[in-house]
């Protein structure tokens, strides 16, 4: 029996990234032998099983035959007679098809460590196109390597393209494409990962609201960048730079989707786009269950970002309004995220990345000086709720309004820099 690392650990290591975690592949071995060595059993589709001390993941090297439609349709074939490069065939990306044994010696029959120095994503085999759901790890990973200079190989895109004309993409079910879509947006370059995905076609397969949005102009006055589509990448890039929540990035992806369904004859102008941004934002979460944090969160930043801009035109009255509307007393983190998301949306436009966003401190501020506000012991025990509650509406009012005066022309005195 022979154990070797492979995968994600050799590629990071040699890349000079941290690795996070360690995956083995058994040779020669049967699950027999790895029960006697107190391995214990975890997997289910084929043979895995955690070290009795690292806990690490060993795998039986095994053969992977396509026997049906959809990314489930394998037969597996595992036991000793696999052979190690019969098991790093099998895989997505050379990148990712390199052994390391014991020793410390590299197996690379797949030309991993040529494209790693080359910095390009090329699958091992025309075995490739039997997987729809490389299509997704192929533009995670370039959403991850992009930084260091990545690109995919032209031939490794048009092979993803072939498999999107075939249809062969729409076996993928909801869950992996969110799960994927997830993972992709904690990535440093998560733009990336929309743009191969567009590159190849499978945008407009995996999600329509998105690919939409490309070439759908906006007012040059506003977005020098013009096309709707490019301004939403740029937004999600701001994200990335602003927090790495990934909520927040999704919540900034989402929130102009509307746009993409204006009517030609209304083009640039884009009114109502908001409430049409919601609607679409809802039935992409419902098609890929998105978790209800990111759905939420998405629905307040497509809902309000126009009222967040334009913050300073706003009466006392308006924006404790806001506020309430948004939830931000009782959810100030994700009231703090939306206002993230929307500082994005305002430095995601060509020449206006570096521009300062007070609104967000303003808004931040106004929400705390409102909640400062609350009734005496004397006016709770003398005062019906309708009225306490008169009481502290125009108190937060002036408590706004007072902020408002300080705040100047937006800019604000040094005291809230």
């Amino acid at each position: 029996m022979q154990v070797y690392l492979v995968g994600g650990a050799v590629r990071d290591t040699l890349l000079g990234l941290p690795v996070k975690e360690r995956d083995w592949v058994v040779v020669g071995g049967t699950r027999e032998e790895l029960l006697r060595l107190d391995y214990r059993e975890v997997g289910r589709d084929f043979p895995v099983f955690l070290h009795p001390l690292t806990h690490e993941e060993h795998a039986l090297a095994r053969l992977e035959r396509k026997v049906s439609p959809g990314y489930r349709g394998f037969d597996v074939e595992f036991g000793p007679q696999v052979t190690l490069e019969e098991d790093l065939a099998r895989r997505d990306l050379t990148v990712n098809a390199i052994a390391q044994a014991p020793d410390g010696a590299l197996l690379d029959p797949f030309g991993g460590r040529r494209d790693l120095e080359a910095r390009v994503l090329r699958h091992v085999s025309p075995a490739f196109a039997e997987d729809p759901v490389r299509v997704l790890r192929v533009a995670r990973f370039a959403a991850r390597l992009e930084p260091l200079g990545f690109r995919v190989a032209a031939e490794t895109l048009e092979l993803m393209r072939a498999m999107v004309e075939r249809r062969e993409i729409d076996a993928l079910v909801p869950e992996r494409v969110w799960q994927e879509t997830e993972k992709a947006l904690r990535e440093p370059k998560a733009s990336e990962f929309f743009k191969v995905l567009r590159a190849c076609t499978a945008l407009q397969a995996v999600y329509p609201e998105i690919d939409a949005l490309f070439g759908v102009p906006q007012p040059a006055e506003w977005h020098p960048e013009i096309d709707t589509g490019i301004h939403t990448l740029m937004v999600l890039d701001q994200a990335v730079g602003l927090s790495a929540e990934p909520k927040v990035r999704f919540a900034a992806l989402m929130h102009d989707l509307g746009k993409g369904t204006t009517p030609r004859a209304e083009w640039p102008s884009h009114r109502g786009h908001e409430e049409r941004s919601v609607a679409l934002l809802e039935a992409l979460s419902a098609r890929l269950r998105v978790p209800g944090e990111y759905r939420e969160l998405g629905i307040i930043v497509a809902r309000y970002h126009g009222i967040v801009h334009r913050a300073f035109e706003l009466r006392p009255k308006t924006v404790l309004d806001f506020l309430e509307r948004a939830d931000a007393f009782r959810r100030p983190e994700r009231f703090a995220q939306a206002l993230l998301a929307c500082e994005a949306d305002s430095r995601g436009r060509t020449g206006l990345e570096n521009v300062p966003y007070p609104q967000r401190r303003y808004l931040e501020l106004a929400r705390d000086a409102a909640a400062e506000v609350k009734p005496t012991p004397a006016e709770i025990s003398s005062h019906a709720g309708p009225k306490i509650a008169e009481l502290l509406q125009r108190r937060r009012r002036l408590a706004i309004g007072e902020l408002r005066e300080r705040f100047g022309d937006g800019r604000g005195p040094s005291e809230f820099a």
